[in-house]
């Protein structure tokens, strides 16, 4: 099974490809806010709880809430849908839709159901906009329901309009840091939820959850409004350049956000294997064998890299 970021992998199955590899996977942003030089204390000592409680601050902020009382950072979305799972055991789960495979991981029970029949569960976990169809659910629909829900806004960030924070209602709601800012490689994520589970939560990870480098970073990051507005209008013309350049190769767009496209492939598993051997990894998916999801190439090279590779599948397929 692929799942995003597998170059190694991917190198290994095709070790004729050019490199370097061209990683179009993974859904993270390719532009990443610039990292400045990291205080060599932040590195020697253990993080502070009053830099943790800053950057819980500053997601806050930035999230439009004004209660970090009921933020809580965790290392990464991943680890908190695991201890979520721990700490809300339900008999009817719902999973909304076709969607990150993690939550079934977290809840095998769950069933896989369209929105409108899983109103009645007692637990409801949907990203919203979905990965990898983009699929966006009104925000007012989710915050009417009475059930515990799970909102996952991994790709939120970049499409703020269709958050639920700060209005959310009692769901508890899950943010990615990585996707958006480009730095996957902290493993930064944050819950909102009521109080009582977030020190829940805060009990299960402990006194240290966030790395000092992760906290400052992202409390940096959080409070650099400018380049997020940058940011936000960068990824949107990209999402766009890609939906343009997709098409013009004869391939169906399918959806999508900000940060990657999701088409559709006569010939997906082809294709796939077609771009591998141009040293180009994208995301296939085993329950949706006719479609690819593609994230937004960073660089002109790296443009002209896709187009070519794109355009002698066409011609190859004529």
């Amino acid at each position: 099974m692929w799942h995003g970021g597998q170059t190694e992998a991917a190198a290994q199955l095709y070790p004729a490809a050019p490199g370097p590899w061209l990683d179009l996977s993974t859904g993270i942003s390719p532009w990443a806010w610039p990292v400045p030089a990291i205080e060599p204390q932040q590195w020697q000592a253990l993080p502070s709880r009053t830099a943790l409680e800053h950057l819980e601050l500053a997601a806050a902020t930035a999230f439009g809430m004004n209660n970090p009382e009921q933020i809580a950072a965790v290392p990464g979305s991943d680890i908190a849908i695991r201890l979520l799972a721990r700490l809300l055991p339900a008999e009817r789960v719902a999973v909304i839709g076709q969607s990150y495979a993690g939550y079934r991981a977290a809840w095998p029970e769950a069933r896989v159901l369209p929105f409108d029949k899983a109103r009645g569960a007692e637990l409801m976990i949907c990203a919203n906009p979905n990965n990898p169809d983009g699929w966006i659910i009104e925000a007012r629909k989710l915050q009417r329901l009475r059930n515990i829900r799970i909102v996952d806004e991994a790709f939120a960030d970049a499409m703020p309009e269709v958050s639920m924070l700060p209005q959310r209602n009692g769901a508890i709601v899950l943010r990615s840091f990585g996707k958006f800012f480009g730095l996957a490689g902290i493993r930064l994520g944050f819950v909102v939820a009521n109080k009582p589970l977030i020190r829940e939560l805060r009990n299960l990870l402990g006194d240290w959850p966030i790395s000092g480098p992760a906290i400052a970073i992202g409390t940096a990051a959080y409070c650099d409004r400018t380049w997020q507005s940058t940011q936000r209008l960068r990824l949107t013309k990209g999402s766009a350049q890609l939906t343009a350049l997709l098409r013009s190769q004869g391939l169906q767009d399918a959806g999508g956000t900000a940060n990657f496209r999701l088409c559709h492939a006569p010939d997906a598993p082809g294709l796939f294997t077609h771009l591998c051997r141009a040293g180009i990894l994208v995301r296939p998916f085993i329950d949706r064998p006719g479609q690819l999801r593609l994230g937004i190439p960073g660089t002109e090279t790296d443009w002209a890299r896709l187009e070519t590779a794109l355009l002698a599948w066409s011609k190859r397929n004529d």
